[in-house]
Parts: C-alpha cells; sequence; structure tokens
C-alpha cells in the first residue's frame, strides 16, 4: 500500500502558493484493508475514507469509463491493481496530474511540471472530452493563474469546443454547474471565466442572455466584464458580483437602465438554483441601477419607493450590497479607480433618514393596523423631503 499527495497540493506548493487542502491518494489497498485500518468509508460514487486521525479524505486510486450523459455519466473501478499513472490519468489538467510520495519525490508522468513552468492549462489525455463540467473547471482555473500568465492550450480549447458542440453541457446538473461558477466569480479576474467560456462556445449554452450581449454594437458584453473585473478589484462578495454580471441582461436600449427585463434575469439565476441573496439583488440592481445612479435628483417619493422596495428597516445590508453594484459599475465606466461615488453617500444618508422614523409617537396617538402604515409613509416621505432641501442647501 502507497500514500501520495495529489491534485491541487501538489500543484500549488510547486508554484510557490498557500495549500490549504491536501488530497491523498492511495494505492495497492482494497476497501477491506481501509476498514481494518481504521479509516471511515464516505465515498458514495467511489471509495473514499476519512483518517481516523486528521478526519482528511483518502481515495482508492481508481479509473473511469464513460458510461452515459453528463458529469455523472461515468462507471468507476477501484481495486489494489490500478497503478498511479492511471489514477492520474484520468484527471483533467497536466498541472493537477502530479503526485508526492511521503519522501517529497515528485510523480509525474504526464509531464504537469513542465506546463506549470511555461504555464500551459493542458488536458491530460483524449478522455478530457468526456467529462462536460470539465470546460467549467479549465475556464475556472483560467480565472484563478490569469494573472501568473497561465492560458490554455490550443489543443485543449478545441476539445473544450468539441464539449460545448456535442450538448453534452446541457446534461449538467443545475448543482454542479453554480458551484464551479460561484467559485469562478470570487477569483482575482472572473471576468477571463467568462471570456473563455465564450471563446469555447460554452456561454452561449450555459447563459445565452449574457452571450447575447456580446453581439451588440454598443460592445455592452465588454463592459459587462469590466464591471465584473472591478467588483473583484474592489473584493465584492458573491452577490455583488452576480449581480453585477447580470445587470445589463434584459435591456434592449444601453441607455435605459430602468427599463430591464426581469425574466431575463430570473432565468439566468433559476437555471443554476443560484442562492436566494444573490438573485433577489441581481433583479433589485437591474430594476433600479439607473435611480442608483441618479440618486440626487430624485423626488422623495421615488427616493422613499426605492428605500421600500428594498425593505431597508429589516434588511439594510442588502441596500448596502446594492449601492456597491452601482459604484462599481461607476468606477469601471471611469476608468479611473476613484473611491467617490456622490450618490453611494446620498442614499446611505436617505436611508438613515428615512429610519430614523419612530412608529411610537404614532402608536401613542392610538393609530393601528393600515391607518399606522399610511402614517409612517407620510412621515418617512415628510423626512425625505427635509433630507433633500437640506442637502441642496448644504
Amino acid at each position: 500500500m502507497h500514500i501520495y499527495k495529489v491534485g491541487g497540493a501538489v500543484r500549488d506548493r510547486l508554484l510557490g502558493l498557500p495549500v490549504s487542502d491536501i488530497d491523498w491518494l492511495v494505492v495497492g489497498a482494497s476497501v477491506e484493508q481501509m476498514q481494518a485500518l481504521g479509516y471511515r468509508p464516505v465515498g458514495a460514487d467511489f471509495p473514499v475514507f476519512l483518517h481516523p486521525a486528521t478526519g482528511e479524505e483518502y481515495a482508492l486510486a481508481r479509473t473511469e469509463r464513460k458510461s452515459g450523459r453528463g458529469y455523472g455519466g461515468f462507471t468507476f473501478h477501484a481495486s489494489p491493481d490500478v497503478t498511479l499513472e492511471q489514477d492520474l490519468m484520468r484527471r483533467d489538467l497536466t498541472i493537477n496530474a502530479m503526485a508526492e510520495d511521503p519522501q517529497g519525490v515528485l510523480h509525474d508522468p504526464y509531464h504537469g511540471r513542465q506546463d506549470l513552468e511555461r504555464r500551459w492549462l493542458r488536458h491530460v489525455s483524449p478522455a478530457f472530452a468526456e467529462d462536460p463540467l470539465r470546460v467549467l473547471r479549465v475556464a475556472r482555473f483560467a480565472a484563478r493563474y490569469a494573472p501568473l500568465g497561465f492560458r490554455i492550450a490550443d489543443e485543449t480549447l478545441a476539445l473544450m469546443r468539441q464539449i460545448s458542440d456535442s450538448g453534452e453541457l446541457h446534461a449538467l446538473t443545475a448543482e454542479r454547474s453554480w458551484k464551479e461558477i460561484e467559485r469562478a466569480l470570487m477569483e482575482t479576474q472572473p471576468q477571463v471565466f467568462i471570456q473563455v467560456l465564450r471563446e469555447c462556445g460554452a456561454l452561449a449554452h450555459l447563459m445565452p442572455e449574457l452571450d447575447a450581449l456580446f453581439a451588440t454594437v454598443a460592445s455592452r458584453g465588454e463592459r459587462t466584464l469590466a464591471v465584473l473585473a472591478q467588483a473583484a478589484h474592489d473584493e465584492q462578495p458573491l452577490p455583488v458580483r452576480w449581480a453585477c454580471l447580470l445587470h445589463d441582461i434584459g435591456r434592449t436600449d444601453p441607455d435605459a437602465p430602468d427599463q430591464a427585463d426581469l425574466s431575463a434575469i430570473d432565468a439566468v439565476s433559476r437555471r443554476f438554483k443560484v442562492p436566494r441573496e444573490c438573485q433577489e439583488l441581481a433583479a433589485l440592481v437591474a430594476q433600479f441601477q439607473g435611480e442608483g445612479h441618479r440618486a440626487l435628483t430624485l423626488s422623495a417619493a421615488a427616493l422613499l419607493e426605492m428605500l421600500q422596495r428594498f425593505d431597508i428597516y429589516r434588511r439594510p445590508q442588502r441596500f448596502e450590497a446594492f449601492i456597491a453594484a452601482c459604484q462599481t459599475q461607476a468606477r469601471a465606466a471611469a476608468d479611473s479607480g476613484s473611491e467617490d461615488y456622490a450618490p453611494g453617500d446620498y442614499l446611505r444618508d436617505a436611508a438613515a433618514a428615512a429610519r430614523a422614523v419612530q412608529a411610537r409617537p404614532l402608536v401613542e396617538r392610538g393609530l393601528t393596523g393600515p391607518a399606522l402604515g399610511e402614517a409612517m409613509k407620510a412621515e418617512r416621505l415628510a423626512a425625505l423631503e427635509a433630507f433633500r432641501r437640506a442637502h441642496s442647501e448644504a
């Protein structure tokens, strides 16, 4: 029985990057041997075990054979006679197909270290084309390692196009797709992820609404990539990045930011079963981004309607995320990196003025139910009118 450190831990160590998770591979062992040593089985599809002391995952060496469509369409074979080279051959990229033994000796049958040094993302074998999820994974790796100068090998990009043309991407589950999209959006250069998907034809299948932006004369697709890049530069959280990615979808007139087809935004979010927080913010940004940029010119009534729609009284963090998305758009458009965004501070102060209205005085006057609600609305409107006057006089 031989145990190896494999995959990302080996790759990132060679790149001089921090190593967080370690994948362990066991060659020459059976399920029964692992259990006899105290390892606890946890794998549903193939034998994976938890170390009795550390809790880390140890997988038995295995081979795989295509048996159906999509990411799950594989039959796995794990036994003591599967070699290290056979296991590494089933992996996606050469830089992920390296192993290190307990003595620190590197096992690199597919020249991953050479591709690391030359900054290539290259597939291990033609079997790469059997797994459609690898299109998203390679695009994500391209986004992760773009700052280091990595690019996708031509022959690998050709296989990614082959997968896209085959229709296999439609066999991916929403959960698996979203997991890759979510991780890619949180990379330092997530716009590269979208660029790669478009280059290999996958974006037209996965997000046709977004892909359509690149066919517009106003270069709305490129503008979206610039906004997404700005969101990453500003280290915005996932909901803001998702909203920035979708902010231009569903608009036929690029100069009318208030006229968005929210059904298109919702369709993309539902397709990947996106978390509710991301879905809601994307729809609100698409609907109110124009008003957000014009905040200083809005009437008190328009301000109040916006604040009510965001439910700033119970969910102030969502309104702050909206302001962050609007500021990200403005910074990307200005191409100056300026931290100044006057509408942002104005909206925060307006929200504070509306929140300052208290219900107690109205309740003490005997108001309840709908009458109390209408009175609160009137008081908040008055507070916003006073806020606007004070701001204009300042």
